[in-house]
């Protein structure tokens, strides 16, 4: 009986079973008494991963940009195209899903109906369109804001040409040369505010609306009559 368990006791499991890693063969792991090339993917090799027990190629795995198809670059070892500047390196851009040096510094370095922006050369962007439709100019009394109602007519047409199109206007007030700079320039603001109230009621949205107080800044008149015509708000496209 001794000799028999002694016999039994040297017996090694049949590979692939085993007890114990020596039970293996060489660079093998004991795993659930079963011989595998690895225990998890650090025993694998670069480009590798542990798959049930087996050292397989990770897909898509690169080392440089060489390793890709054309339009892929190698990001984090792995072969995809970048989609924006963040996932590239430091002093490279995403272009056509490679990362790359920026193509441009200054619009000077670009063709001439491109721009610089971003370090890509890109369209110029074309100025709008003129003004859909020409805005009025309105005139006021003497020393007064309030509207005519001539001045009233003047704005409602210009409501109609700003209802055309979605372009912000400067509202430019004036006033004649006579009183001080200060009082100009506050009766100026007056007036602007006039007509952008006027304007406000009228369904225009404030957000297009910008008085610009000029005061006497560019008055001309010399006298009664001409200084009326330095008594206004000039509505201008930007």
């Amino acid at each position: 009986m001794i000799s028999l368990l002694a016999v039994g006791a040297g017996c090694k499991p049949e590979y692939p079973a085993c007890d114990t890693d020596k039970d293996c063969k060489d660079k093998e792991f004991c795993v659930a008494r079963k011989c595998q090339m690895c225990r998890d993917s650090s025993d694998c090799g670069s480009g590798k991963e542990c798959v049930n027990g087996a050292c397989k190629a990770i897909p898509g795995y690169c080392t440089s940009r060489s390793d890709c198809k054309p339009g892929q670059d190698c990001l984090n070892n792995q072969c995809r195209s970048c989609v924006s500047d963040t996932e590239c390196p430091s002093g490279t851009i995403c272009l056509g899903g490679i990362c790359d040096k920026p193509q441009c510094a200054k619009d000077d370095d670009c063709a001439q109906d491109q721009d610089c922006k971003k370090g890509r050369c890109v369209s110029a962007v074309k100025p709008e369109a003129g003004p859909p439709c020409p805005l009025e100019t309105v005139y006021f009394g003497f020393n007064l804001s309030t509207l005519t109602s001539d001045a009233t007519a003047a704005l409602a047409k210009n409501v109609s040409c700003l209802k055309k199109a979605d372009r912000p206007v400067d509202l430019v007030g004036h006033a004649d040369p006579r009183g001080t700079t200060e009082y100009n320039m506050a009766l100026s603001d007056r007036r602007a505010q006039s007509v952008r109230d006027y304007l406000k009621r009228a369904g225009i949205p404030a957000a297009r609306l910008r008085p610009v107080p000029r005061g006497s800044m560019d008055a001309s008149g010399s006298d009664d009559s001409s200084w009326s015509k330095d008594r206004r708000v000039d509505s201008e496209w930007k």
